[in-house]
């Protein structure tokens, strides 16, 4: 019995949540388009991070990152949820890199911690403070959530 529970949250955690997919669209530093082995486009949001908006110090470099790190690539999706305006949330890897971890490694993105409390993006974004990489050469850059709020 407890073998077969084991078995069964196993199969949870590894398989109906993920899919592979080609990247098709990149719509800013932290959003994605795939399209799926059966024809299917679906918008992706990255988990767990928030880049700068493109209007933003930063916004057209993240941009480019993800571009550089993922489009036209067969990707797999580790989808964590859906967002307020209908988004796949998901972990997104090429092999085994994952773009969210590596854009916080390259100082493209903040941990969005309001929604996400995962303490390895919480210490790929300190440590890429720490070395002053990307929009951390700045001297205060500004988180895009209240980039977000000053505009309205």
């Amino acid at each position: 019995m407890v073998r077969q529970l084991a078995l069964c949250v196993l199969l949870f955690l590894l398989g109906s949540d993920s899919f592979t997919a080609k990247v098709i669209g990149v719509i800013d530093g932290d959003t994605i388009v795939v399209l799926t082995n059966d024809k299917q486009q679906i918008k992706i949001r990255l988990e767990g991070i928030d880049c700068p908006e493109s209007n933003q110090d930063y916004g057209n470099r993240a941009k480019q990152a993800t571009v550089e790190l993922c489009f036209g690539k067969e990707v797999t999706v580790q989808k964590t949820g859906v967002d307020q305006y209908g988004r796949t949330l998901a972990y997104i890897y090429v092999g085994d890199l994952c773009v969210n971890k590596q854009l916080l490694s390259l100082g493209m993105a903040w941990h969005y911690k309001q929604y996400n409390k995962d303490q390895e993006l919480a210490k790929l974004e300190t440590e890429a403070r720490e070395k002053k990489m990307g929009l951390w050469s700045q001297p205060n850059p500004t988180a895009p959530w209240d980039f977000r709020h000053n505009k309205k």
